[in-house]
């Protein structure tokens, strides 16, 4: 790597999308961020924003047959704003990684040996792994001096003790399977934990947060002076809060009642908990936007949803205030986190007796900048944290390339 080289390409490969940003190490700012959605369909679609050249958005449509053909695209538009990925100032490519697994607990280089064992994770993770091996190898082939770097989703919570990781199941069963609770979103959690901590002027090893990752999927986490100690996501995604698609926590008899009783087979199982279920599968819509426009108008199915989700909430923050013992702030994140006041207000109602509390003033402002939602008052500060997923992979990546 070059003195010079200091940007570096963010990719998030998708089963039929890449998301991809442009960032340049030396301050931070981002030179470019697009899409390339519905890869292998007649209506692929890539949306391209060139912010180093004033931020005009390019939008094409047409059939984009596979990653390699993505790539390429994405390659061609960055280069005709300058940018392409055969500019001496790239200095890696950093690559989402879903499941690491125990082995990768911090960003890895990329060589042969890493690609088989992220291989081998595909079956605990059949839905992300593939796509993300896929994103490698097509980067690889398009520049293969260049240094790939994995940043891997469970890395962050590799730091749980034994007892919060281990499901209280037949070891040897356990060991043979790697069932365990691994936890995801770890890239937001870090960030936002370490985001709120300098909020609160303190160092991260001084703060104790429970951070909630609300997005389409969702994540709780209990994070002690910047270590993961326990997270409600387990050896998939499935597992912890009510999601857009997925139900979060269920009694596990749940799937072998609906396989005895129902006749229903293994895969349309999977497809209910994972697809047919949490918000959509109770009211019908995972956009809490409309949700709470339903809520507003009356719908008693879109109010018992709402209910269902903010309960589950409410469930993880007290248990993980009591796993932490002191909690100094409590960190709303992704995009129902940062966008939905009324969940923030309804998840932290009821809680005064913890030292949580809302202003609902400061709880109605929109902003990009992590803010302080709580009264002054309050013991415990509640903030609105906006993640930045992509920031973190590249600062890992570069952070490790320079090593």
């Amino acid at each position: 790597m070059t003195a010079t080289a200091t940007r570096v390409l963010v990719l998030n490969s998708g089963s039929s999308s890449v998301k991809y940003q442009l960032l340049d190490m030396a301050d931070g700012t981002r030179l470019a961020v697009g899409l390339v959605e519905r890869i292998g369909e007649e209506t692929s679609r890539l949306a391209h924003t060139p912010l180093a050249t004033g931020g005009v958005k390019r939008e094409t449509e047409g059939a984009i047959a596979d990653h390699e053909a993505a790539l390429k695209a994405v390659a061609a538009e960055l280069a005709a704003d300058g940018l392409g990925l055969d500019s001496p100032q790239l200095a890696a490519i950093g690559h989402r990684v879903v499941h690491g697994g125990l082995k990768f607990t911090a960003p890895t280089v990329i060589d042969e040996a890493v690609l088989k064992e992220i291989e081998r994770l595909v079956p605990v993770a059949p839905l992300h792994n593939p796509a993300n091996i896929t994103g490698i190898r097509t980067a690889q082939a398009l520049r293969p001096d260049l240094p790939q770097v994995a940043v891997f989703d469970t890395a962050f919570h590799t730091t749980m003790p034994e007892y919060a990781a281990r499901y209280a199941i037949d070891v040897e069963t356990a060991d043979a399977h790697r069932i365990r609770r691994y936890g995801f979103h770890g890239t937001s959690h870090a960030y936002v934990s370490r985001r709120a901590a300098a909020l609160l002027g303190k160092d991260p090893s001084e703060v104790n947060v429970i951070v909630l990752h609300l997005g389409n999927g969702a994540s709780a986490s209990a994070v002690r002076g910047g270590r993961c100690v326990d997270t409600s996501m387990g050896l998939t995604p499935l597992e912890g809060l009510v999601m857009g698609t997925r139900s979060g926590d269920i009694d596990p008899a749940v799937t072998f009642h609906l396989k005895r009783v129902a006749g229903m087979s293994t895969d349309e199982i999977d497809v209910l908990l994972n697809k047919r279920s949490g918000l959509i599968g109770l009211c019908g819509d995972n956009d809490m936007r409309e949700i709470r426009r339903r809520i507003d108008e009356g719908d008693q199915r879109a109010r018992l949803a709402f209910d269902i989700y903010v309960h589950r909430l409410k469930k993880y923050i007290g248990a993980y205030y009591a796993v932490l013992g002191r909690v100094d702030a409590i960190a709303f994140t992704a995009g129902v986190g940062e966008n939905a006041a009324p969940v923030r207000e309804a998840a932290i109602a009821g809680l005064e007796e913890l030292g949580m509390a809302v202003d609902a003033s400061l709880n109605a402002v929109r902003s990009d900048e992590p803010r302080l939602i709580s009264p002054d008052y309050a013991r415990v500060a509640v903030a609105v944290v906006p993640t930045d997923e992509e920031l973190e992979i590249a600062q890992q990546t570069y952070a490790l390339v320079n090593a």
